[in-house]
Formats: structure tokens, C-alpha cells, sequence
């Protein structure tokens, strides 16, 4: 088998391996996403569930609106992290589409050098049959001229 196609397989699995590793990135940064929203999403309700206690004990108005605003503000903060979870589950899908690719980009150069090896195989044994029937036709010009 030709050493290129040795190199190149092994350069097609290389990249394959680095396709899964930024898939493999691309999903954690996903989850971090995701757990940043959830934490954000608790400090919220913790944020609120305070107010409500402070409020049972009478609060100005000018407080009230001050808290309220905040909570605005971090209702916006998880709308935002969920755009950005939106991103991120949008470029995991194109690095796995990128893996997915180069996986059948390895399967292919696996397969053309299996039928090289085949036909490599073929060859060498239609020529060793050529040569047994060479030989086999040498000993029967001798072994009829030696009955003459």
C-alpha cells in the first residue's frame, strides 16, 4: 500500500479527533450556559422571595420600585442568557455536523485503502498462480521428454 495513503488517513483521523474534541468543547460550553442561566434564574427567585419578606414589614414606594426595577433587570439578564444558550446549542450543532463530516471523510480513506490492499492481494496471487502454472507446465515439457 502507498505510503500517501497511509499519511493521508492518518492526517484525516488527526483532524477527525480534533473535530470531536471542539464538538466535545462546543456541549460544555453549552452546559455552562445553561448553568449560568439556572443560577442566574435562583438568584432572581431568592432576590424576589426577599423582597416579599422585607415588604410584609412595610417598605416606601421609592423601595418598592428600586427592587422592582432590579428584578427587570435580571428578567433581562436571563432573556439574554438565553440567547446566548441559543448561540452556543446553534455552534455545537455545526461543530457536530464539522465531526460528522470529517468521520465519513475517514471512513472513506479507510475504504479506498482496503480496496488497495485487495487489489494489491488479487495481484499478488493471480501472479503466484501464474508462476505455479509456469512451473507446472515446465515439469510437464520435462517429464515428456524424458519418456521419449
Amino acid at each position: 500500500m502507498s505510503k500517501q495513503l497511509e499519511r493521508l488517513a492518518e492526517f484525516e483521523k488527526e483532524k477527525e479527533e480534533r473535530e470531536s474534541r471542539y464538538y466535545r468543547q462546543a456541549l460544555q460550553n453549552v452546559e455552562q450556559q445553561k448553568q449560568k442561566l439556572t443560577s442566574l434564574e435562583q438568584y432572581r427567585i431568592d432576590y424576589i422571595k426577599g423582597i416579599q419578606q422585607t415588604g410584609q414589614g412595610g417598605v416606601t414606594a421609592t423601595y418598592y420600585q428600586q427592587h422592582l426595577s432590579f428584578v427587570g433587570k435580571l428578567d433581562k439578564a436571563c432573556e439574554q442568557q438565553m440567547q446566548v444558550i441559543a448561540r452556543a446549542n446553534m455552534a455545537a450543532d455545526q461543530r457536530k455536523q464539522l465531526w460528522l463530516k470529517q468521520q465519513q471523510k475517514v471512513k472513506a480513506v479507510n475504504l479506498l485503502i482496503d480496496k488497495k490492499k485487495l487489489s494489491e492481494q488479487q495481484k499478488a496471487a493471480k501472479a503466484e498462480q501464474a508462476m505455479m502454472d509456469e512451473f507446472a507446465m515446465q515439469r510437464f515439457y520435462r517429464a515428456k521428454r524424458s519418456s521419449f
